[in-house]
Formats: structure tokens, C-alpha cells, sequence
């Protein structure tokens, strides 16, 4: 398959300009660096100590649908109920099943333990692409201030990715936005550098030039929350079918929540039978 071997060519090529480069071109800053490490050290810090529990709003737009929710966190996990759908409220028939759906799960120990495995897959993973910022990209500093710094990131060439999940990382280039007060990780944004593929685009590629941006602010004294990620990424799999996301996610309304449990949240939203 001369295809393939051409591909083997332009990345060897690749590898061997990489290594002509000055050293200096491939290494972070080292301040920018220790800022970076300082940041990702008090996510983690506050991670760990961090136990409030919030409810808020939370509009999830799509290609094809807006959604309005009321979120509710327990220390069980949480609850949301559809409020709103495409700008109007929802039917006395879809509010019903609204109620039914929140009821059945709160009533179903199954559903509840795959969704309580879900959560945690999801921390696990927001945890590994966290430790592997200062080693998967190139850290410089863009700008800085008295309030924040800027940092620039771009893929590192010696980034060896264990998992796909990191393999798309890698590709990443854009900016990081740090409070000084804290060293709390405002902004992340960013772009895909180049096209990537799977099984030499055969089985699916992500296109380049696709973005995202998630932004965190105080919600409360000394809290942080993700209140607004843009993800506008596409692509192709298995040759026809389009793949990638569309959304667009605003949080607000942000207030403590009073609920201990998934039953209690239930009753909040009016779903408790």
C-alpha cells in the first residue's frame, strides 16, 4: 500500500527535522513552566478539600436542540430536570415524563451504581489529562498581569500519548488563562493543530481548526466551577458518518445546595413519588 509507506516517509522526515531543531525551540519556558505546575497543583489541592455541593441552571445547546436544566448536586451525586426545550417550557405530557424518568432512577440501584462508575471514570480521566499538561505541550508566556497570566501551549514533539484520549490531546495548541490569587486555572482554550486519524483515516479523523473553550469562575467564596464550555469540533468515521461535537454550555444561577441525597433532590424538583 504505497499510501502507507509515503505516510511512514513524512513521518520519519518529521522526527528527523524535530531533532535539527534547536533545543530551545522544543522546551517550555521554565517560568512558564512553574506557573503552569503551580496552577495544576491547587486544582488538585482544592479537588481534594473542595466538598460544597451546588444547583444552578445549566443551558445545553446543540446543533439540533436547546435545552434548559435545573441541576441539583448531592453528596450522592446529582439530579437535573428538563425545564425548558427549544425556548418554550415543557408540555404537562413531557413534564410527566420528566418526573417518571427522575423517579425510575432514583428508584433503580443499577442505574444509579452506572451512573456513580460514570462519574468516576470522568474524574479519573479529567485527572490524567491534568498531570499530563506540563509533559503533552510546549509552555511559553504570552502576557501577564497583576490579576492573571497568560500561557501559550503547542504539542509537544516528545510526547509519547498512552491512550487515544491523549493522542487527541497532543494535537492541541492555544491558551491557558491563570488567577494569580490562588493560581486557579480561569481559561483553557483552544485548536486542533492538525487532522487526526484513526487507522490512517479509514475508521475516523477529527478535522483540524476545531475548538473549544472552557471557562471557570468563583461561584462562591473561594469555589470554582466550569460555567461556559464551547466545544465545535467535527470530523468523519467508518468512511461516511459525521462525528465530533457541537455544544455549547452555559451554567449560571449558582446557589449552595441544601441536599444531602438523590431522594431529597428528587422532591426539589418536584419528581419525588
Amino acid at each position: 500500500m504505497p499510501q502507507l509507506h509515503s505516510a511512514r516517509l513524512v513521518t520519519l522526515a518529521a522526527v528527523v527535522l524535530l531533532k535539527a531543531l534547536p533545543l530551545a525551540a522544543q522546551a517550555s519556558q521554565p517560568e512558564a513552566l512553574q506557573d503552569l505546575r503551580a496552577a495544576v497543583d491547587s486544582e488538585f489541592r482544592a479537588d481534594r478539600t473542595d466538598k460544597s455541593i451546588w444547583t444552578y441552571k445549566d443551558r445545553d445547546d446543540s446543533a439540533d436542540r436547546r435545552a434548559l436544566y435545573l441541576e441539583i448536586e448531592t453528596r450522592q451525586g446529582s439530579l437535573r430536570r428538563l425545564i425548558e426545550l427549544n425556548g418554550r417550557p415543557l408540555s404537562p405530557a413531557a413534564a410527566q415524563a420528566e418526573t417518571d424518568r427522575i423517579n425510575s432512577f432514583i428508584h433503580d440501584s443499577s442505574a444509579r451504581a452506572r451512573a456513580h462508575k460514570n462519574s468516576q471514570h470522568d474524574d479519573a480521566q479529567a485527572a490524567e489529562m491534568m498531570h499530563m499538561l506540563p509533559e503533552a505541550f510546549i509552555w511559553t508566556i504570552a502576557s501577564q498581569n497583576p490579576e492573571t497570566i497568560t500561557l501559550n501551549y503547542r504539542p509537544n514533539p516528545n510526547f509519547d500519548p498512552p491512550d487515544m484520549q491523549s493522542r487527541v490531546m497532543g494535537t492541541m495548541g492555544g491558551q491557558v488563562v491563570i488567577v494569580r490569587d490562588g493560581n486557579r486555572i480561569r481559561t483553557l482554550r483552544g485548536a486542533l493543530t492538525q487532522d487526526v486519524k484513526f487507522g490512517y483515516g479509514l475508521f475516523g479523523r477529527l478535522n483540524a481548526g476545531g475548538t473549544f473553550d472552557i471557562e471557570r469562575r468563583q461561584v462562591g467564596d473561594g469555589h470554582w466551577q466550569i460555567t461556559e464550555s464551547h466545544v465545535h469540533i467535527g470530523g468523519k468515521a467508518l468512511l461516511f458518518k459525521n462525528i465530533g461535537q457541537q455544544e455549547d454550555e452555559v451554567k449560571t444561577d449558582w446557589k449552595p445546595s441544601n441536599d444531602q441525597t438523590l431522594e431529597a433532590a428528587a422532591r426539589t424538583l418536584n419528581a419525588q413519588h
